[in-house]
């Protein structure tokens, strides 16, 4: 494997000095590292490519390598290092055991590059390069994921606007017009709204009155829309709105919003998809609202379906980087997972698991803290992909455990309190009641545990040694003290050592956590005990919700819950490990087409806004050398 090993410095520069320090090697010897043929990927620049599906296809037949998930404790403002801890993982097992890897991550929003978060390419000695266009626009998924959605959107604000002012008659012959032969026809996407309402003709002639009101009038309920247009920038106030005002539109004001765009369902069927076949049926399935019947209506009803699956035909394919030690990374597709299912692409994890074959790795994050992220990799992800996790990694830091149990907040800006940079293993003790709670909900979806403990400068080894006893004593297969931040792979060899053992160890099959053909609530409430809750208080809209849902046959989808990363509650200021609250379910929505339900828990909001003093204030470009600066 073409790997370079690094020259790191102390202390650790920038992450944008570090990334534009060292030159990126050609994708094209990425891939041929790979085995990769040429005929399966698209070039898009230097040092990046698009990989076709059909390379799955080729390798169909090959033996998967082993699956590592990567999740971690419940996050604090002082960062875990989990995207960090991924990519420093792989290089050590690519870069320094000599084994076949490949990275699978997420493409990093615009919201947080631009907002508070800042990036997503890992940090340090550990990172994806180039890191400016693996933050950015990369190959444009994102950007047709929001074409898409807009494109649906605007389709049933026009459905409602023409269906206002126009007969049964002028409306089905307006959709399906004389052609130049005199003659009226179907278009291929109007047979699924024929099949959906039991209509075999396949002549618009053959219809009687009542089968064209039935099928030319959605007679969409603007009160059940749930579609909102999003964009793929923070923006406060773009969550509450109205369309229509337009002296055109004839006063069909209707209040609306936006979300960001990683929100969008369109990502959530980027991500769970397994095929371009499948990308098109779960399109056309999305549910954007009722009729005024209460019939679901999707967006082939629309006749929308086609045109989505056509923007979103390259956005399919994952896109091929590296690592600064030369290792293979996926990135693909980019649902956040406090608001969405937090995982990169089936399709990226299946073809990653060829390339690498038997012995090999594939590592994939799952966003923010095992309760969410991972919760959801184990009962939506592997459901639908079929795939089998051997190991999944818990990240954790000294500090972070600190804040879990009971130390002082943090302020962005303000200097880190004294309890943060000096010895307490008192307060490190009783936050890993936090990382107990973590291995423990991991462990019994039958995979093993291995606990990565980011190691800080202030850090001592009391408080290190603590964290692995605690690890080990909640069940941990192996706890590692881990340095890639300021090391690269090199800091992580002794993780991809326990990681490879962990793998070669596994005994139990996959256990989910609930079975599908329980009901929306018997779920909900599985769910809610892992976090710690003693019950679930419904909203009279929730109980609206579920049961329109059971009554239209989607009770036997998954739950993707919709919660604050911070806490295992739904309060973000409850650290810990808290335990007997009653989580409190606002709303539930259902991503039809993505294939699952998702309950929005407290006050989650699905468009982010931005703070005092954005990260943007740091970005810049080198107008001489055309490098980005201040990227983070």
């Amino acid at each position: 494997m073409t790997s370079r090993k690094l020259q790191v410095v102390t202390p650790v520069p920038s992450d944008i000095d570090i990334a534009n320090s060292v030159e990126p090697l050609y994708i094209s010897e990425i891939a041929k590292d790979l085995n990769l043929s040429p005929l399966h990927y698209d070039l898009y620049g230097k040092y990046k490519a698009k990989v076709l599906l059909s390379a799955f296809d080729e390798l169909q037949d090959r033996e998967d390598g082993y699956y590592v998930v990567v999740g971690g404790i419940t996050p604090t403002p002082l960062g875990e290092g989990k995207s960090t801890t991924t990519v420093g993982l792989c290089q050590a097992l690519g870069a320094y055991l000599n084994k076949k890897v490949v990275t699978c991550l997420r493409q990093p929003s615009q919201g947080p590059t631009f907002g508070i978060k800042g990036g997503a390419a890992g940090g340090g000695y550990s990172q994806v390069i180039p890191m400016d266009e693996f933050n950015l626009h990369l190959t444009g998924d994102i950007h047709a994921i929001t074409a898409s959605n807009n494109l649906l959107a605007a389709a049933i604000d026009a459905r409602m606007f023409h269906e206002a002012s126009q007969s049964d008659k002028a409306l089905f012959n307006r959709l399906c017009p004389v052609n130049k032969e005199g003659k009226r026809s179907f278009s291929d996407v109007m047979f699924r709204r024929l099949k959906k309402l039991g209509i075999s003709k396949t002549s618009p002639e053959e219809l009687t009155p009542e089968e064209v009101r039935k099928f030319a009038r959605l007679d969409i309920d603007p009160e059940s829309i749930t579609w909102r247009r999003v964009m793929d920038v923070n923006d406060r106030f773009l969550r509450k709105m109205t369309v229509g005002q337009g002296s055109e539109e004839k006063g069909m004001i209707r209040e609306t919003g936006f979300d960001i765009s990683v929100a969008s369902e369109i990502m959530a069927v980027l991500a769970l998809t397994t095929s371009l076949d499948d990308m098109r049926e779960r399109l056309g399935k999305m549910v954007i609202g009722n009729s005024r019947a209460g019939e679901p209506i999707t967006a082939d009803d629309l006749g929308v379906g086609g045109a989505l699956t056509v923007l979103m035909k390259d956005a399919i394919h994952p896109t091929l980087m590296q690592t600064l030690e030369g290792t293979p990374v996926l990135v693909h597709a980019g649902p956040f997972a406090n608001i969405a299912h937090g995982n990169s692409s089936i399709v990226a994890d299946k073809i990653a698991l060829k390339l690498v074959g038997p012995g090999g790795f594939v590592v994939t994050e799952a966003g923010f803290g095992s309760d969410i992220g991972t919760e959801k990799f184990m009962n939506i992800k592997c459901r639908y992909s079929g795939l089998r996790p051997q190991c999944a990694v818990v990240v954790a830091t000294v500090r972070a455990l600190k804040m879990h149990g009971g130390g002082p907040g943090v302020v962005a800006g303000r200097p880190l309190d004294h309890a943060y940079v000096s010895e307490n293993v008192s307060l490190v003790e009783a936050g890993c009641v936090n990382l107990a709670k973590h291995i423990s909900n991991v462990k019994a979806y039958g995979v093993n545990v291995v606990v990565a403990v980011n190691v800080f400068s202030t850090d001592t080894e009391a408080e290190l040694n603590t964290v692995k006893k605690f690890s080990m004593d909640a069940g941990a297969f192996d706890a590692v003290i881990c340095s890639h931040h300021a090391h690269g792979g090199q800091g992580a060899v002794d993780l991809g050592i326990a990681v490879e053992k962990a793998c070669q160890n596994i005994t139990q099959p996959l256990e989910f956590l609930y079975p599908l053909d329980i009901s929306i609530k018997e779920k909900i409430e599985a769910i809610a005990k892992s976090y710690g809750a003693s019950g679930v208080e419904y909203s009279d809209q929730a109980e609206k919700q579920i049961e329109m849902y059971t009554q239209q046959g989607f009770s036997n989808l998954p739950i993707c819950m919709s919660k604050t990363q911070y806490s295992f509650s739904h309060d973000a200021s409850k650290k810990g490990a808290p335990s007997g609250f009653v989580l409190p379910i606002r709303d539930v929505r259902g991503s039809i087409g993505a294939g699952f339900i998702y309950p929005l828990v407290g006050t989650m909001s699905t468009m982010p806004g931005l703070p005092t003093r954005p990260c943007f204030y740091e970005i810049d470009i080198d107008t001489v050398t055309g490098k980005v600066v201040g990227l983070s």
